[in-house]
């Protein structure tokens, strides 16, 4: 007898989680920060704000500097990302495990802190645009961990909390998904430490993109 799937809705974070950026990211916040002349962080601090908006991540980084000075310090990110970002991939067998879950029926989705604009272009890039049937991001909902964005895409596909699951690798998604009461797992290769994520209470803390193949084919 075929196991009865547990989720209908699987919804990815994007960098860290997808795509292979957080080096990339910290990067930027750090130049970012020596360009505004503000104190620059290391990379377990820079790290820990990946996943949410730019302006609410520059604000954590720099909360001395008024609002001016953030946007500026934002603009600032975007030029230091947008001179690598053309080299980023995907995780080894993301791609392939996107396209075997969707042949399988299930609905996939994005919830990015990533600009529209920026998501749009990166999934150009990869080739991705018709493996997802519904995105969103910061800048046009809620930051996490607002659920804004799990909200949404529920709403949209009128599935429950129940049946959706969350995959991403900060507390940010993770706790987005406590708020949307919705099941989530931890991918321990991004921006977030182990022992960061386990404070968040996901269903399963992973290494690989061949660990979620696994979790899935068992659990999912």
């Amino acid at each position: 007898m075929a196991r009865q799937r547990q989720y209908d809705l699987i919804v990815f974070d994007w960098d860290g989680t997808l795509s292979d950026s957080t080096a990339l990211i910290v990067k930027s916040i750090q130049a970012a920060c020596r360009d505004m002349g503000v104190e620059v962080p290391d990379r377990a601090r820079a790290a820990h704000v990946i996943g949410l908006s730019l302006l609410k991540a520059v604000a954590e980084i720099a909360p001395d500097l008024e609002e001016e000075a953030l946007m500026r310090m934002a603009e600032r990110y975007r030029y230091h990302f947008l001179a690598g970002d053309h080299e980023l991939e995907l995780f080894e067998g993301a791609r392939e495990l996107l396209d075997d879950l969707k042949g399988q029926g299930y609905l996939l989705a994005v919830a990015t802190g990533k600009a529209r604009r920026g998501l749009d272009r990166a999934m150009a890039s990869m080739g991705l645009n018709e493996v997802f049937h519904a995105t969103r991001c910061a800048d046009e909902s809620f930051s996490k961990p607002h659920p804004g964005m799990l909200l949404e895409l529920m709403d949209e596909f009128v599935t429950e909390p129940s049946r959706t699951l969350m995959v991403g690798d900060t507390t940010h998604d993770l706790l987005m998904a406590q708020n949307a009461g919705v099941a989530s797992l931890a991918m321990s290769y991004g921006a977030h430490p182990v022992e960061v994520l386990e404070s968040a209470s996901p269903e399963a803390i992973l290494h690989s993109i061949s660990d979620l193949r696994n979790w899935l084919e068992t659990h999912g």
